[in-house]
């Protein structure tokens, strides 16, 4: 069976309910795990949900802020949670569906300046990168595990609008693009999307509400990732680079979040 998984920072489930329930009959996605749903448990959009194709799900939300949540066509199972927030936000939210572990996780986009000293949420980001990594360094590779979600670091040259610019902007720093990188290595992770779009090709998942038109600026990065075990590597359908892309045009509709849509096919 083909498994399609995506992962989306829709800025208020409830401000766009509409436009998941859109990208739900365009696009067809069996798990969307969302991000920034900025509601509490008892607010999320449970019927809208259900009515859009996706009676299961599971939420771990906060008033006003932050909050993740799994919504699945197919029966979810529980799954570890790796609360590895420091501040107690709601920032991970796991199931299992189909056999496969997904972890859903809102990183912290950590301030404006880029130093752990100065800047307690620069500091608070790198603290939940290693402390995820230390969690799933004792985790076995041959595991079938997904990392989806915000993780509010644009790793590549290519994934970011301006290398040389965007190395001292929070997001694209060396001290993050080095976290990151060892949260990858924790576990030998694949990035199916770049797999799809190799470098140097231009890969961006957000981009800025101050451009008027975002793709005639095109300033964008790649904070949006979905990230395989090497146990489903040979899961992933290269059949097709469309079975592992960001879905950009959701940034073109209307009131549209700042982060597009990106999702990948798995063959299980």
């Amino acid at each position: 069976m083909r498994l399609r998984i995506a992962t989306w920072n829709v800025n208020s489930v409830r401000l766009r309910i509409e436009h998941l329930a859109r990208f739900a009959t365009e696009q067809a996605p069996d798990v969307v795990c969302l991000q920034e749903i900025k509601c509490q448990e008892a607010e999320f959009p449970l019927a809208a949900l259900a009515a859009a194709g996706f009676p299961h799900v599971r939420i771990s939300g906060q008033k006003g802020w932050h909050g993740v949540a799994i919504a699945s066509r197919l029966p979810i199972e529980d799954a570890p949670r790796l609360d590895v927030c420091r501040e107690g936000h709601a920032r991970n939210v796991s199931a299992r569906v189909a056999g496969i572990e997904i972890q859903n996780f809102y990183i912290p986009a950590g301030g404006d300046v880029p130093d752990r000293a100065a800047n307690p949420k620069f500091d608070h980001k790198l603290d939940f990168f290693e402390r995820l990594t230390r969690t799933l360094a004792g985790r076995k590779a041959c595991d079938p595990l997904v990392i989806a979600g915000d993780l509010n670091v644009a790793p590549g040259e290519n994934d970011v609008w301006n290398h040389k610019f965007m190395s001292k902007v929070v997001s694209h720093t060396p001290p993050e693009i080095d976290a990151m990188e060892a949260l990858r290595a924790s576990l030998g992770f694949v990035d199916p999307v770049r797999l799809a779009t190799p470098e140097p090709a231009r890969l961006f998942s957000w981009w800025s509400y101050r451009a008027a038109d975002f793709r005639q600026s095109n300033r964008g990065l790649r904070l949006d990732h979905l990230w395989v075990t090497p146990g489903l590597a040979g899961a992933i359908d290269r059949s097709d680079p469309a079975a592992a892309r960001i879905h950009d045009a959701v940034r073109e509709w209307e009131r549209p979040s700042d982060h597009a849509p990106v999702s990948i096919d798995l063959v299980i």
